[in-house]
């Protein structure tokens, strides 16, 4: 397995892990998923038959994360509902011992107050999309967090990041993936080739377990 574009939504991109909704996987040779139900997508809808639809994909060979998932104040169910959803991902990831994907939007403290209510701080959680401060950066690494970075993210943030949890990633941008390496390693003042060899090494270490 070879993934250095941490998350995306283009269904045919390859050294990638591709995000889709359980109601819509359909996978193909060679390429590696996670599967979720997104907070912005009705999740105020699903029934206990999505859910088992979302296990049953968890249990596919490609299938090697759950999400994305997770809570958005800007956008989507009522906040409560957001977290029941984030729970029954987290559980199904502590059953599977898979990572989550973690959509994450001015809710960090939601976020890890809601897995460590739910006593599954033992669930590995990869915030994708990272935007965010150095402070909020600064709280989830402390939280074990791995943090994704994008086109666009908070240099700071990226700063403070070990090499040890940085990922990379396209989401749903037209950029390629050796587009942001090339901004990561700006930013970073390293080589396009170490940001490659560091993230696709972390992303190899947090998803081979799976496999």
């Amino acid at each position: 397995m070879t993934i250095l574009d941490f998350h995306t939504h283009h269904p045919d991109a390859t050294t990638a892990l591709i995000a889709v909704d359980p109601r819509q996987f359909a996978p193909q040779p060679g390429l590696w998923y996670s599967v979720g139900y997104h907070p912005w997508h009705n999740i105020d809808t699903l029934t206990d038959t999505d859910y088992e639809t979302l296990r049953a994909c968890s249990r596919h060979p490609q299938v090697i994360a759950i999400g994305e998932t997770g809570i958005d104040r800007t956008r989507g169910a009522a906040l409560d509902v957001q977290a029941e959803a984030f729970v029954r991902h987290l559980q199904l990831a502590h059953e599977s011992g898979l990572p989550v994907v973690v959509h994450n939007v001015k809710a960090t403290q939601d976020i890890l107050s809601v897995r460590r209510q739910a006593r599954l701080d033992e669930v590995t959680l990869a915030i994708h999309g990272m935007r965010a401060n150095g402070h909020v950066a600064r709280t989830l690494l402390d939280a074990g967090c791995y943090l994704s970075f994008g086109p666009k993210f908070n240099p700071e943030a990226l700063r403070i990041t070990p090499p040890d949890r940085l990922l990379v990633e396209t989401d749903d941008s037209t950029m390629s993936i050796s587009e942001v390496v090339e901004r990561v390693a700006l930013a970073l003042h390293l080589t396009p080739e170490q940001i490659t060899e560091t993230a696709a090494g972390n992303a190899q270490r947090l998803l081979s377990h799976s496999l």
